[in-house]
């Protein structure tokens, strides 16, 4: 890196250009990000909530219909 005294003309001032793109797009890439993500991210509450019975906390059990019920207690004897 060469002290900025050396320097030629113009090329602080494209450094400082470049710099201040890099952040505008970083923050420009946060802001779409972020309002995207608030009409189609993780609603609050979406892991609290029990989703499939095939974790063993669904409120009602699965559906199953009376003859699957039937055939599976068969199974058990």
């Amino acid at each position: 890196m060469t002290p900025q005294a050396n320097r030629p003309p113009g090329e602080t001032t494209r450094a400082g250009l470049w710099v201040a793109i890099v952040v505008i797009s970083t923050l420009f890439g946060f802001a779409a990000g972020y309002g995207v993500s608030l009409h189609t991210g993780v609603e609050p509450g979406y892991f609290e909530a029990p989703e499939a019975g095939g974790y063993g906390v669904a409120p009602s059990g699965p559906k199953v219909s009376e003859e699957l019920r039937k055939y599976y207690e068969e199974l058990a004897k």
